[in-house]
Order: structure tokens, then C-alpha cells, then sequence
């Protein structure tokens, strides 16, 4: 344990240097500010302006949505990057000698990330939700969320073979978040063709207000991660 967590702030030193993953930690708190007060008020401008009932108010609950999804995407898009960078200098393959070894490493660029990303999160949807989410809902789409960072930076270092290919891969990684949209757009049961995605069952839980669908996207969501994982292990 003494290993794990002298490897994570080993992390976070590194990505002090870097400005750009420095930033990236703080975006997750930007966005719940613009979320919690500029989107009600362009709301209220919306009204004034076009003389509508609701304009942004039926889909509060999909911003809730992805602010749950982004505090763990953006953590695990750095671990991602450490976790190349680390694999072009060779690094990583002395660290897997060390006491550390390679299921510490993968705890730390991993495992340490997504609770702490999970924690975030919790406290980012408490604070700067629109709608009224119960504590069960807050846990449910916080871990739903982690899960989809998981996999995102699963994505990224399987793909990737250097740090600058990671950059592009990264943005690939974020359309399976897309899934989360389809509900609240699409209502006939073609909707389905995406429910492989576990993002789409993210997405049905909030629209329907029926945590009971956070089962099929966990569920999913394992399968993702299991064999991504399985691929990462070879790679490495």
C-alpha cells in the first residue's frame, strides 16, 4: 500500500510540470459552476426572449448527467497520459521490478484515480446538480460515471502506442459517452440500437427517473472494462 501511494503522488508531481494536465483537473469544477449558475440563467433569457415554457429545463437532468461522466473522464484521461508517457521513457518497466510491481502500478494509474475521480464527483453533483437527485441517484451516476472514465482511459492506452497518439485517441474515447443523449432525443424503440453502450443506460436512468436501469450500464460497463483490461495486459 506504502508503494501505491508513493507511485500516485509520484503522478501527481509529474503532472504538475504538465500545465495541460494540470488544467484538465480543474475543469470538472468549471463546469459545475457554468452548469449551476450561467444554465439557469440563459434559461431565464431563453424564456424572455422566445416566449416558451422551457428551452434548457427538460434536459437539466442530462447535464446532471454529464457532469457526473466528466470529473472521471478528466482524471483518467491524465493517468492515461502519465501512464504513455511513462511507457516511451521505459519507466514503467522498472517500476514493474520494484515493490510495486505491476498490479500496484495498475492500482495507481488506475485504481487511485477512478475512487478519487468517484469521490469528486459525488461532491460535484451534491453541489452544483439542477434537479433534485436523491443520495442513491448521486452514488449511482457517480460510479456510472467512473466506470465510463475507466474505460475511456482503458481506450486510450490500449490504442495508443505514445503519448501523442493518446491525444488523438482521447477524443475518440468520448463518443461512447454520446450514448447518454439518445434517450432524451429519441423516444421510439430504435433508441435501442444503442444499448450496447453503457452510456445509454446512463442516460434512460436519468430520463425515466429509474436508478433500476443503472444495472444494465454497470453491467455493461464491466463487460467493457474486463476486456480492455485483458488487451492492456498484453500490450504491456
Amino acid at each position: 500500500m506504502r508503494a501505491i501511494r508513493f507511485s500516485f503522488f509520484q503522478m501527481v508531481r509529474t503532472m504538475r510540470r504538465d500545465m495541460m494536465l494540470f488544467v484538465s483537473c480543474f475543469v470538472p469544477i468549471f463546469a459545475g459552476l457554468f452548469f449551476r449558475f450561467a444554465i439557469p440563467f440563459l434559461e431565464d433569457v431563453f424564456l424572455i426572449r422566445f416566449h416558451m415554457a422551457a428551452v434548457i429545463s427538460p434536459y437539466y437532468r442530462l447535464i446532471d448527467v454529464f457532469l457526473a461522466m466528466l470529473s472521471p473522464a478528466m482524471f483518467c484521461f491524465v493517468s492515461a497520459m502519465i501512464s504513455l508517457e511513462e511507457a516511451d521513457e521505459k519507466t514503467a518497466a522498472y517500476l514493474f521490478i520494484t515493490p510495486l510491481g505491476k498490479t500496484g502500478y495498475l492500482s495507481a494509474r488506475l485504481g487511485v484515480p477512478a475512487v478519487t475521480a468517484f469521490l469528486i464527483t459525488v461532491f460535484l453533483l451534491t453541489v452544483f446538480r439542477l434537479t433534485d437527485l436523491s443520495l442513491i441517484a448521486i452514488l449511482l451516476f457517480a460510479a456510472g460515471g467512473t466506470m465510463q472514465g475507466m474505460i475511456a482511459a482503458l481506450l486510450i492506452v490500449t490504442i495508443s502506442s505514445n503519448k501523442l497518439e493518446g491525444m488523438a485517441v482521447a477524443k475518440l474515447s468520448m463518443l461512447p459517452v454520446v450514448g447518454a443523449v439518445i434517450p432524451f432525443f429519441i423516444r421510439e424503440n430504435i433508441q435501442y440500437v444503442l444499448s450496447w453502450l453503457p452510456s445509454f443506460w446512463i442516460g434512460k436512468a436519468a430520463h425515466e427517473n429509474r436508478v433500476v436501469y443503472m444495472l444494465p450500464a454497470f453491467a455493461l460497463s464491466a463487460v467493457w472494462i474486463g476486456f480492455l483490461f485483458k488487451r492492456y495486459l498484453r500490450k504491456m
